[in-house]
């Protein structure tokens, strides 16, 4: 990018989910117009955009006119299509850009681009054939079989003992490609979000220690000491190497494991803004989504700071249902009336179990009280107890 997009300039995004919605905003602060192509009539980031754009993801015309509005182009989500991203690439500066984009969309390309880049890996095998299943390690067992494409909050994913099993999950997958990892002993996850613009300047967030429930992010705690200094320093170098391996430009977050061994392997990466990164907005003088703005425009990536703790409680449609099933409104005053405490929901009009519905971010002095706070908000609305170091 020779010279950089100034603010006045109209931004798009494909996608119209929450991490568009809050990209939108961002970009929206510093004064860009945003455009948003997304086919649902109701999406959260096509409420918030001046426009929207309302198509499928590969329909021409919706194309032609994200390009026609747009000074550059970014996505909220891994499986746009990577053809869509060809054709606006052709036409306008896209970040991420389609091959970094198709990279992570397969999980076998993926991990051998992480192997590339010297990042460890759990051990696995690709199964694409009959062969490959029969020849597939039982070294490998007990083990997780996913699909290669499309898997997201834990759905395409079977845990695997025999090679029975094996057997029957491919079949349950109807013999797609698939990639099948060895279960390694987990104490911990972590994910790191770093931002590289197309100098190829890089900056980072610090690594954030997840908890999932039913494979879907529920707590993100983000804290000096979170995670040990020297493993710190090992995931937010790999990050780095993976962005680099791509020349990626935009916001890109690796998820790691860390074994009962306080070993580091890497899981999987996603190319855009991450779940556990969504208290950078109220924890740090730049958002990810700040970042997101900057790296796309061209504008200088400055190292974020993190001013507070933070811990994030992820809701999800459940919240909306009592015990029985019956339809309620979580106790927002009650949470509202504590302190520290930043509620963000996303405008999606339908709750749904398992549906992404908003989150809430706590913030404060310092680790213990945030996390009295954060345990307190979570009785408010009827969450699993978490555990944190305070």
């Amino acid at each position: 990018m020779k010279s950089p997009i100034l603010p006045g300039a109209t931004l798009g995004v494909m996608g119209g989910g929450q991490l568009g919605r809050m990209f939108a905003q961002a970009a929206q602060r510093l004064g860009y117009g945003t455009a948003v192509l997304d086919p649902d009539p109701q999406s959260p980031a096509g409420q918030v955009s001046h426009h929207h754009i309302q198509t499928d993801y590969l329909d021409e015309q919706g194309l032609a006119e994200l390009i026609r509005r747009s000074a550059a182009i970014t996505t909220e989500f891994e499986n746009v299509p990577a053809p869509a991203l060809l054709t606006l690439g052709a036409h306008r500066p896209v970040a991420p850009a389609a091959d970094a984009v198709a990279i992570a969309q397969d999980r076998a390309r993926e991990k051998a681009h992480f192997t590339r880049c010297g990042v460890r890996c759990a051990p696995y095998a690709v199964i694409e054939t009959a062969a490959q299943l029969a020849a597939a390690g039982g070294e490998l067992l007990p083990g997780i079989l996913k699909t290669a494409r499309l898997g997201y909050d834990g759905k395409g994913q079977i845990r695997v003992t025999t090679r029975a099993d094996l057997a029957a999950a491919w079949d349950e997958f109807r013999n797609l490609p698939c990639v099948l990892e060895k279960m390694l002993p987990l104490r911990a996850e972590y994910s790191v979000i770093v931002a590289r613009g197309s100098n190829g300047a890089v900056v980072n967030f610090p690594p954030q220690l997840n908890l999932h429930r039913g494979g879907i992010l529920a707590v993100t705690e983000v804290y000096k000491g979170n995670l040990p200094v020297a493993l710190a320093k090992q995931a937010i170098t790999a990050t780095e190497s993976i962005a680099e391996g791509l020349r990626y430009v935009g916001v890109l977050c690796v998820e790691f494991f860390v074994l009962q061994d306080d070993s580091l392997i890497v899981n999987e990466m996603a190319p855009r803004p991450h779940n556990s990164g969504h208290y950078t907005i109220d924890a740090c003088d730049l958002s990810q989504f700040d970042l997101q703005v900057r790296a796309m425009t061209g504008l200088p990536m400055v190292q974020p700071r993190q001013h507070s703790p933070a811990i994030m409680l992820n809701l999800l449609g459940d919240l909306w249902f009592d015990g029985r099933g019956k339809a309620r409104m979580p106790d927002w005053p009650g949470v509202l009336a504590l302190p520290g405490a930043h509620l963000h929901l996303y405008g999606k009009p339908d709750a749904r179990p398992g549906r992404k519905m908003g989150h809430l971010t706590l913030t404060g002095a310092d680790v213990a009280s945030v996390a009295a706070t954060a345990r307190q908000a979570a009785r408010i609305l009827g969450l699993p107890d978490i555990e944190s170091a305070g």
